[in-house]
This record gives structure tokens, C-alpha cells and sequence, in this order.
């Protein structure tokens, strides 16, 4: 409103919102600040809340809030998961150099990453006193809409993060709450730092084997790689959505429509051949079958 028509944003009111505009301002946003469809569909989503609202408290120009609810939201190419095999997790995370700080932290925390399917921002945010390393060990993780869940973890898992924890002293009292994972500032890393870590690993690791690193691969892809692999390995899906804090297993679906290897091996247990199997032409022959016999 500002940028294109001029209007000030102190000064806009109700009636200059219009189906129009709003359209205008849909559009703007892919063509301009070159958003995605889905970007703009969320967008489109939190206007139409805000006018279901309004229909309530300004019901004399219901007309106009109708005609901004009747805008459609525009479909959008579904991106397939990203997410490394067994063997392409093993690789990239050979690819840190433990013989240093850096790449000790980093193996540290890309290992928590994939084993507790974390976000990046959940990563960051995780603290010392977050995690139990007496039996059973678990992790306490906060996930979107500051939901809690505990995250049960191996043996071999605390075995790093304690190494980890031991060397940067963080089992005192005065680091409980500080970050698990921090920069030279002893501050929490940013999203763009830990992508940038990991670009840098992914790239080493494509160089060694491209076949077992996808062409796009981001720290939520270690989160997909997790879920993919208890899939496969049979988990259900119920404890799959606990594992990653889905509200709800039709969420945690997209792993099982994504699994081509499941969906091959239940295709084959299933299929029956149908189409009856033909006897070669020379197998009744007697004649040709003497014939061949006499070339011993």
C-alpha cells in the first residue's frame, strides 16, 4: 500500500482494502519480492482470518469482506524430500575434522541433528540442562508453538555429547543454561551460520561420492533423512509423529508416500501375474527338437 499506492501506513483505512488490492498485493509478492506460491497462499490465509474477524465487527460492508474471502488460494508445486541415504549420513558426517574445536562441535551437533531429527532452530536453542545423561537418556527439544517433547536417545549418542559437554565444560552449574552449540562470541549460532557449516561438509562429502549426496540437501534434510530411516526400518508411523512433534500422523504421511522403496517391496508381495505364460512354439515340436538333437 505504501510502495505502490502511495498510501501511508498510518493513514490507511478500511475502506481502501479491497479485493483489488489485495489481489494486487498477492501478486506483487511473486512477482516482485519473487515469493512462492505456498509464501503467498500463507499470506492469503492470515488476510482471510483477519476478515472472517472483521465480517463480525463491521458487518455494513460484509459485501466487500465476502469478495476478499472468495479469493482463491493458487496451487503450488509440491517439493519432493530431500534426504540422505544410511550411507550418505555416514559420509558427510566423516567430513568434520575432529582434530580441531570447530569440526568436534560441528560432528557434535549434525550427529543430534539426524538422531533427534531436530530443526535447525530447535538445535539452537537446546541447552545443557536440556539433556539427561542417566539412564534412560532422553533430550528435552522445544518445537514450533513452544511444545515440548521428549526425545529419547542411545548410548552411543551421549557417548559424543559428553565428550562434547566435558571439553567445552558445559556440565557446570553456571553453563546449564547457556546454548549447547555456540560461536566464538560464546553465542547461539544463527540458522544461516549452521546451513553455511553444512554447505561447506555437503560439498566435501559430494566430491568423495555424488551418488550418495543429493543435489539439495539443508539441515532440515538430516530431519528427513531420520524420519525416512525409521520408516524403512519399521517403525510406525504413530511413534514417528512423537519422534518429530507432528500434530498429527496425516502429517508425518508425507514420509510414507515419499518411501519408493516400501512402495516397491509392498507392490511386489503383492502382485500376481495375470498374464498367461507362453510355451515356446519348438517345445512341442518333435520333429524340429530331432532335428536340433542331431547336431551333437
Amino acid at each position: 500500500m505504501e510502495q505502490q499506492k502511495k498510501i501511508n501506513v498510518r493513514k490507511i483505512e478500511l475502506k481502501d482494502i479491497t479485493k483489488e488490492s489485495v489481489v494486487e498485493f498477492l501478486d506483487w509478492l511473486q512477482s516482485n519480492r519473487k515469493c512462492s506460491a505456498a509464501t503467498r497462499n500463507v499470506r492469503l490465509a492470515a488476510i482471510h482470518s483477519f476478515f472472517h474477524f472483521l465480517q463480525y465487527q463491521h458487518p455494513e460492508n460484509i459485501s466487500e469482506w465476502q469478495r476478499i474471502l472468495s479469493i482463491r488460494v493458487k496451487k503450488s508445486k509440491k517439493e519432493t524430500i530431500n534426504y540422505l541415504s544410511v550411507d550418505g549420513i555416514k559420509l558427510l558426517l566423516e567430513q568434520p575434522d575432529t582434530s580441531t574445536y570447530k569440526g568436534r562441535r560441528d560432528l557434535a551437533m549434525f550427529a543430534l541433528m539426524y538422531d533427534c531429527a531436530a530443526r535447525v532452530q530447535e538445535i539452537i536453542d537446546i541447552e545443557p540442562s536440556s539433556i539427561r545423561l542417566n539412564k534412560p537418556f532422553t533430550i528435552k527439544i522445544v518445537g514450533k508453538g513452544n511444545k515440548a517433547r521428549i526425545v529419547p536417545m542411545m548410548e552411543e549418542q551421549i557417548l559424543h555429547i559428553r565428550r562434547y559437554m566435558t571439553e567445552n565444560r558445559l556440565f557446570e552449574v553456571h553453563s546449564r543454561t547457556d546454548p549447547l552449540f555456540y560461536n566464538n562470541r560464546k553465542e547461539k549460532l544463527t540458522r544461516a551460520g549452521i546451513n553455511s557449516i553444512l554447505k561447506k561438509y555437503v560439498n566435501m562429502a559430494r566430491k568423495i561420492n555424488p551418488a550418495l549426496i543429493p543435489n539439495k540437501i539443508s539441515c532440515h534434510s538430516l530431519r528427513h533423512s531420520k524420519a525416512m530411516h525409521l520408516l524403512q526400518a519399521g517403525v510406525n508411523l504413530v511413534y514417528i509423529r512423537d519422534f518429530l512433534g507432528h500434530e498429527s500422523v496425516l502429517t508425518t504421511e508425507i514420509y510414507a508416500r515419499a518411501d519408493s522403496k516400501q512402495k516397491r517391496e509392498a507392490i511386489e508381495k503383492a502382485y500376481v501375474n495375470i498374464v498367461k505364460k507362453e510355451t515356446p512354439a519348438w517345445i512341442n515340436n518333435d520333429n524340429l527338437l530331432d532335428w536340433l538333437k542331431s547336431f551333437k
